[in-house]
């Protein structure tokens, strides 16, 4: 392909509503355009890189027996109604009426579809297991649309359900699809770290997040550098610190005066004590139920663990107003004395030590609380959120160590969630002719956020440096200059080239340096150089993107160089951390 007749129109000037480097580089690039807050358009360049991604992704999933269809994105409300999500998601839902006032939601998801669709058509043992999937469009309104394509409401995302007639068929088939992921990242230039994770609004039994480190990623997740522990902040489980046990008897609790004392930093100037020795109190609304959770000082309550332990859908902060009907004061909360409010305790609590918590009452603390003596708590549970230096749980070892990422893809086993008779009542006939539940598994992966994450995890202050197996074009042939010798010889070899590479012949009449300039933005992974200084020495310049290595060739020795250049940047699938694959059992 020619320069001059692609599309492509690079800009100089940063977009100074970009601020990540993805976002920066991908406008920069022409690789997309804002078309709203959230919204984007794929250009050609944009387009071709997403093509490549899309098709490792149908190969990967044909490849573990996966069939491809599609979903529409206008969806029924009251299949959404049936399993509840209607009411459960927020405003990132968005919900319409057409010209007859019927409902429909956009879907950010399709679980509902395919459920309904396996209702029609699984019937029977026979049908079992199978697996569908999409690469298809997906909305939500996204409240903070933000770094391009890696937070948008509008996106194409490869989303797979697999369909078992039990359990251990599902445990069974997860190795697949795992191990799948695993590859689908990697041949996509990327490392990936798959995380024990969360499974939030989708539900089920267990799930995994497959992370890229990154500084710019919204998510954190732990790592145990001993052991290998990897999970989600949400889900992550560490050893918390015992602090050194009071040795004398604790005092009589006593309420002390602390005026318009309320933060845990203004609680330990006053009492001139460590974060440990304070009770930190916070109320949520749960449901509508108002709750007290309660963590040691130096820990802060995990949103997500409390969510999971209450089997609730909305979690937020207590108002004042409904601080104000139980007598209760912000700043000031308490497990002490606490009456016809529900209690939960993290069990960083410990009953041998003193603690100070508020009295409430306003401008009121008490201190040597002691658990166990001067109030209890009969749900006492993990509530608080890992921190870097605690000691991991799996090998009671290694101190965790917190990193920043973003969320690539998830996979689900979401069990029964969608087919209970609660929910959409799916079943079949199994071989005895009894009908039995189906259950499910989903794995999910957004196109442009992964295409986004390509960038951030590799560029330099110059440009891209795109991984081979996805990158717009294999190779960018630079004719520096109009002499005839160097247009000819441009032309010649990127008729010979294009037999077997994607090529793109920059052909524009700009000086040496534009070209130069632009062939490292755009990230094209090999650069030939055709110049008439180096036809007279009768050599070309190549150069690698993503090492900066420069060969000089003659044009017969090319192809030859460029051949082992592709193999070397081709990544390998040795070394993988692949779960081990077993063989369904026999029903």
């Amino acid at each position: 392909m020619r320069y001059s007749n692609s599309f492509i129109h690079t800009l100089f000037e940063v977009p100074k509503e970009a601020e990540t480097p993805s976002h920066i580089l991908l406008l920069r690039g022409c690789y997309i355009y804002p078309t709203a807050a959230g919204v984007y358009s794929l250009l050609p360049l944009g387009h071709r890189v997403a093509e490549k991604i899309k098709t490792i992704l149908r190969e990967e999933m044909n490849g573990i027996g996966g069939i491809e269809l599609t979903m529409p994105v206008l969806n029924p409300a009251e299949l959404w109604k049936a399993t509840r999500r209607y009411y459960d998601i927020g405003s990132e839902l968005f919900r319409i009426k057409d010209r007859k006032d019927r409902e429909f939601v956009l879907a950010m998801t399709h679980e509902e579809v395919i459920t309904d669709i396996a209702r029609q058509f699984l019937r029977s043992y026979r049908d079992l297991p199978i697996m569908l999937y999409q690469i298809a469009t997906k909305i939500r309104d996204e409240a903070r649309p933000r770094a391009g394509l890696l937070r948008v409401r509008e996106f194409f995302m490869k989303d797979g359900y697999s369909f078992h007639p039990d359990f251990a068929d599902l445990d069974a088939y997860y190795p697949k699809i795992f191990n799948a992921y695993l590859r689908i990242f990697t041949r996509c230039g990327l490392k990936v770290y798959p995380i024990e994770a969360d499974s939030g609004i989708m539900g089920g039994t267990g799930s995994h997040e497959f992370m890229l480190e990154s500084t710019n990623g919204e998510d954190r997740f732990v790592v145990c550098p001993n052991c290998g522990y990897q999970a989600n902040t949400e889900k992550a489980v560490g050893l918390k610190p015992v602090p050194p046990v009071d040795p004398e008897p604790a005092p009589p609790m006593t309420k002390v005066a602390t005026p318009e004392i309320k933060t845990i930093a203004q609680l330990m100037t006053f009492f001139g004590v460590a974060e440990h020795r304070l009770l930190k109190t916070v109320a949520y609304q749960a449901d509508g139920e108002l709750v007290l959770a309660v963590v040691r000082g130096d820990f802060n309550v995990s949103a997500t663990k409390l969510t999971n332990h209450l089997k609730v859908v909305h979690l937020d902060l207590a108002a004042e107003a409904l601080l104000a009907e139980k007598g209760l004061y912000g700043g000031f909360l308490s497990p002490v004395n606490l009456h016809g409010v529900r209690l939960v305790l993290d069990t960083s609590v410990d009953s041998r030590n003193r603690y100070i918590a508020g009295a409430n009452q306003p401008d009121q603390h008490y201190v040597d609380v002691v658990y166990g003596r001067d109030f209890t708590a009969s749900e006492v549970v993990d509530i608080a959120e890992v921190r870097a230096g605690d000691t991991c749980a799996a090998c009671a070892a290694g101190p965790l160590e917190i990193r920043r990422g973003i969320e690539l893809g998830h996979t689900f086993k979401l069990g029964t969630k969608y087919t209970a008779p609660e929910s959409m009542n799916v079943t079949y006939l199994d071989r005895g002719g009894e009908q039995r539940r189906l259950i499910m598994g989903c794995y999910g992966i957004g196109v442009e956020r992964l295409l986004a994450a390509a960038v951030e995890y590799s560029h330099d202050d110059a440009g891209i440096r795109w991984p081979i197996s996805i990158a717009p074009f294999q190779v960018i042939i630079s004719a520096l200059g109009q002499n005839p010798e160097v247009v000819a010889t441009a032309e010649r070899i990127h008729v010979a080239l294009a037999r077997d590479y994607e090529v793109l012949l920059d052909d524009r009449a700009d000086s040496p340096g534009v070209k130069l300039k632009d062939a490292d933005l755009l990230g094209i992974p090999i650069r030939v150089v055709v110049s008439q200084r180096g036809l007279k020495s009768g050599r070309l310049e190549v150069k690698v993107r993503a090492t900066g290595l420069v060969h000089q060739c003659p044009e017969a020795e090319l192809p030859e160089l460029l051949a082992g250049i592709v193999r070397d940047l081709q990544p390998s699938l040795a070394g993988l951390p692949y779960l081990p694959e077993t063989t369904p059992p026999a029903r």
